[in-house]
Parts: C-alpha cells; structure tokens; sequence
C-alpha cells in the first residue's frame, strides 16, 4: 500500500485514523455566533494587471465588499476558476485556481457591472 512519510491511504503507520475536522460554533450574550469557517461570497470578475487581462471569481467575506478584499495586507490575490487572456483576446491559459500579486493589479471590474450596462 502507497505511503508517505509513514502515513497511508487509511490512517498513520500505527495503523490510527486520522480525526475528522470538526465544526465548533460559538455564542455571545447578544446571540452572535461564530465558527472556524469564514462565509464568503462568490464575485465573478475581470482583472487587469500590468500585462494580462484576465476572469475569475474572487471571493468577498460575507457582509464585505469587493474593495475591502482589495485592500487587505496579504502579498496575493486568490482567484478561482481563472482564465487568462493574451492582447489578441485569445485565451492563453485557464486554472482552477490562481494567486495574483497585489502589486500588479490595475483595476477590477466585477462582471456584475458589465452585465447592468447591458455589455458582456
């Protein structure tokens, strides 16, 4: 059976399972709850960067906007199910996910307002 650094496909090399993530949720005096997971909501969008244009989805905490998840102090960007465009608008490369450095991004236009302009 395939094993990696004393792991194998059913447990550890004890021949142990290992635990399952769990969940935990909790509550304030108000009635706010809170969990391990970060809600997060899908933004399709278009990027610009200093050399390539390209579309993918960026994910906003809930209750956030797209600019807030702009300007947090991380080196990269993550975005999924990215397709990257070449001048020529032909698509170059295309990823379920990618990390774009901050540093290099001109501008983002959330595909929400191509769609109110009636363009897409």
């Amino acid at each position: 059976m395939p094993s990696l650094a004393g792991n194998t496909l059913h447990g550890n090399r004890f021949g142990q399972k290992k635990p399952e993530p769990t969940m935990t949720i909790e509550y304030d005096d108000k009635g706010k709850f809170y969990t391990d997971f970060i809600t997060k909501v899908a933004v399709p969008s278009t990027i610009q960067t200093v050399t390539h244009r390209l579309r993918g989805v960026i994910h906003v905490r809930q209750d956030d906007r797209l600019k807030d998840e702009l300007d947090l102090n991380e080196k990269f960007l993550a975005v999924t199910d990215a397709i990257i465009f070449g001048p020529d608008g032909q698509t170059l490369h295309s990823s379920k996910f990618l990390a774009i450095h901050r540093d290099q991004i001109v501008w983002v236009l959330p595909d929400s307002e191509l769609n109110e302009a009636g363009e897409k």
